[in-house]
């Protein structure tokens, strides 16, 4: 939606650009994956930082010359950093937060000051389950949707500031996958289930929503006669152009998955009124398409 939204604004109508440019966003996806992850690593580290700094102020207090190292020894974030998967991303995809340490500070400084930090450090509990539930409750509260990490990938990407909800869920789901006994090359969720088949949905919906531009939006007009298309929001266009695409020149989509798709994504991106407006020409072009046996469809239960 993101990159067919650039391409029809755009004085540009280079598809094999637009089509690069949407694939390169998808990968930048993967950047925050592994933005998020290093941020862990970087706390424990920025930790190590403040407890030794701790050690040499001018009068230090038994609790600075004799930290509690628990969050600096949490067993799941050591061996977080050893993950080859992880060191070789970081490393290709050159992310790093050393130039962010006053960032990574702030927010350490919140999660120590939490109520969660201090049952934890405290706990006689040094399993490493403790670890990783430590850990899965400080990306919960404070970075999966906290103000300051939000803003800094905002500045980053602009389109990250979506993007992050797609990938907290990722995060979560790969720090239950690790256990005790994980290795140094346990893998890490890669960002298509089925690269193939991902990869070929993306390209083929990009293509025919641009190439299919003009009959899509002929098919638009004729169902919405009292409006001129230029003045329904631009969002709600774009999205029934993509789903009519969807439903006419993509045979394996179910019918209702794209419906029911479309109408969520307008439900974010467009006006209050947008799910009922979408769906209701959608329904009236689908009446029309099994009538004139446009449906293409293939597999069981996918015309509905």
């Amino acid at each position: 939606m993101q990159a067919l939204y650039a391409f029809f604004q755009s004085e540009n109508k280079d598809l094999a650009k637009g089509e690069r440019d949407l694939f390169n966003g998808i990968d930048k996806i993967y950047d925050l994956y592994i933005y998020q992850f290093e941020f862990l690593v970087e706390l424990r580290h920025v930790a190590s930082i403040l407890s030794e700094d701790a050690k040499n102020k001018r009068l230090p207090t038994s609790n600075d010359l004799n930290p509690n190292l628990k969050f600096i020894e949490n067993k799941f974030i050591a061996q977080l950093s050893e993950n080859i998967h992880l060191k070789r991303e970081i490393n290709n995809r050159k992310i790093s937060w050393n130039n962010e340490f006053e960032l990574v500070k702030k927010i350490f400084n919140n999660i120590k000051a939490g109520e969660e930090y201090n049952k934890y450090m405290n706990a006689s509990d040094d399993s490493y389950q403790t670890h990783l539930n430590f850990a899965v409750e400080v990306f919960k509260e404070y970075m999966a949707d906290f103000e300051l990490l939000n803003h800094f990938y905002e500045e980053k990407n602009l389109h990250w500031g979506d993007d992050i909800y797609l990938v907290n869920p990722m995060i979560v789901k790969t720090i239950e996958s690790f256990n005790e006994n994980s290795n140094p090359d346990a893998v890490l969720l890669p960002l298509y289930k089925d690269r193939e088949d991902d990869e070929q949905f993306v390209k083929d919906l990009f293509r025919q929503t641009v190439i299919h531009e003009e009959e899509t939006k002929k098919l638009i007009a004729d169902k919405t006669k009292n409006w001129e298309v230029e003045r329904i929001a631009l969002m709600d266009v774009l999205l029934m152009k993509m789903a009519i695409t969807e439903i006419l020149s993509l045979p394996s989509i179910p019918v209702k998955v794209t419906l029911n798709e479309y109408i969520e994504i307008s439900k974010i991106y467009s006006t209050p009124k947008s799910k009922l407006f979408i769906n209701g020409i959608l329904d009236k072009l689908l009446v029309d398409f099994k009538a004139e046996k446009k449906l293409n469809k293939t597999g069981r239960g996918l015309m509905e």
